[in-house]
């Protein structure tokens, strides 16, 4: 799928303007045709250069400002295009017109990413993956942004800058800080689930298609009765699972650092085009209603004897982005954008989200950032205007609301797909770090991960722990002891060997 350019969305692209255009002749921003591009304006050959050339200072000019902020987190990854297949009918579920038909075709984006690296950093790190997935749907833009565990760290949005944060720089020494890193984890033992997942082998996927996706949050679907059940998404690779061991993802780092975004980048350029299949779990209000566990805790999954995997879709990616720039760090998501048939749950972190990704948005790409062609629907119309880089401002429609001269008004249609729901009880600030911590981690330890597995992953752990302060590693210790004794007491007694080994150098 190609995005058109400005010329294509402007009015002003006709017939008298498609010249120039479509000549091979070097021009300045604005259309003007340069007969010189390898020198500077001077006085004579070794005389100072004139403040009236204005070809240099332009290009000087827009070279100072090519950079846009790097993304808080996902700052590197790689982008695809292709589109997403229904296999199969869901419409009992919902009544999103991208789900409508069997075999349906819509189009897509996705970017896989690293979480807490600087954009210059090596794609074989030991991080949760991002990957996220832009519909461009008839009905709007939907936005499915998740990772590749079905779980998160926290519950409590309230908690991500400080998460963040931990994933980052220290602020007096500018390096990565075990001390902050298993801090945070050991103080807020919620994050257990997820670290489990990190540090199991799962935690270095090898590329981005050997990799699962997930949404993660509980979403609600509304069916075209208006009747809501809750769902997750699962989007799980056909290319099967392969992870990296860990010497292995330490050399790539060194030798080839953006290992994944050249391996989809070349896989897709070589027609071998990676595919996902898509599953539902659905849940009812009155399964939520009497759930053993919080359906809307992101520290949880639903366990599939319970709620099994019901396949629908295909998600295939067969073009690479033409400009990278343009198509992959312009390219915006939103848990926010949402279709008729799809709404949030109470999930605490979605709500926290739907917020937080438009804001960084308007910050790292403007106001406007849903006009650029990458992230921009099929059509709009609305009251919104002007504000930075408003390239398509709607001409003479009228940008008040109501009015009398044939602007936008409400599609009664889509009412049914918008039922009222009741919400109760006192509002309160809820610290739930002490909801069960520690059960679904250990089935995931002791059910899920084979013998040699958890001895990876206890080497894993023992590798990066280590080099926390002691304090830190024994109260990271009794939270492991939680999971399971064994699994805890195998953690100390690594660290003891780490411990003694340094002693004798």
């Amino acid at each position: 799928m190609a995005f058109k350019c400005c010329s294509q969305l402007c009015s002003c692209s006709d017939e008298l303007y498609r010249v120039s255009l479509n000549s091979d002749s070097i021009t300045t921003s604005t259309g003007t045709r340069i007969p010189e591009k390898d020198a500077v304006l001077t006085v004579g050959l070794r005389g100072p250069m004139l403040l009236q050339d204005h070809h240099f200072l332009e290009e000087l000019a827009h070279f100072d400002r090519e950079r846009i902020p790097e993304r808080v987190v996902h700052a590197k990854g790689a982008g695809a295009f292709g589109y997403f297949e229904v296999t199969a009918d869901i419409t009992k579920y919902t009544a999103a017109k991208v789900f409508s038909t069997i075999g349906k075709k819509t189009p897509i984006a996705v970017r896989c990413s690293t979480v807490g690296g600087e954009s210059g950093s090596a794609d074989t790190v030991r991080d949760p993956r991002g990957f996220a997935v832009k519909f461009y749907t008839e009905d709007g833009i939907w936005d499915l942004v998740g990772n590749n565990t079905p779980i998160f760290f926290i519950r409590d949005p309230i908690f991500f800058p400080s998460f963040i944060h931990t994933q980052k720089r220290n602020p007096q020494t500018h390096l990565k800080d075990p001390d902050m890193f298993w801090d945070f984890h050991s103080l807020r033992p919620e994050t257990m689930h997820q670290f489990l997942f990190l540090f199991s082998d799962r935690g270095i996927p090898d590329g981005f298609r050997h990799m699962n996706g997930y949404g993660s949050h509980t979403f609600k679907l509304v069916n075209s009765d208006g009747k809501i059940h809750y769902c997750k998404f699962h989007y799980k690779t056909d290319q099967g699972i392969k992870n990296l061991d860990v010497k292995k993802a330490e050399e790539l780092s060194a030798t080839d650092p953006d290992y994944s975004i050249r391996d989809l980048y070349n896989a897709i350029a070589n027609g071998d085009f990676p595919s996902w299949t898509y599953y539902l779990q659905i849940m009812t209000p009155e399964q939520a209603a009497t759930s053993k566990f919080n359906p809307f805790d992101l520290t949880k999954i639903w366990p599939h004897s319970e709620y099994p995997l019901i396949k629908f879709g295909k998600m295939v990616l067969n073009r690479n982005p033409e400009n990278y720039f343009a198509e992959v760090e312009q390219l915006a998501f939103s848990p926010a954008h949402m279709v008729p048939g799809i709404e949030p749950s109470p999930d605490k972190m979605l709500q926290g989200r739907l917020f937080s990704y438009g804001d960084t948005h308007r910050h790292r790409l403007g106001p406007n950032y849903l006009q650029i062609p990458v992230n921009c629907p099929f059509k709009v119309r609305n009251y919104q205007r002007d504000g930075f880089m408003a390239v398509n401002n709607q001409g003479n429609a009228p940008n008040y609301h109501p009015n009398s001269f044939g602007g936008p008004d409400v599609d009664t249609a889509v009412k049914d797909l918008f039922p009222p729901f009741t919400v109760s009880g006192e509002a309160h600030r809820y610290d739930t770090g002490d909801q069960d911590n520690y059960s679904q981690a250990r089935d995931f330890y002791l059910r899920v991960l084979d013998k040699a597995a958890q001895d990876r992953l206890v080497s894993n752990i023992v590798g990066h722990l280590s080099g926390a302060s002691d304090f830190i590693q024994e109260r990271c210790v009794r939270n492991f002891n939680q999971v399971d004794k064994s699994f805890g007491d195998r953690i100390a007694e690594g660290l003891r060997l780490v411990k003694r080994a340094k002693a004798s150098l």
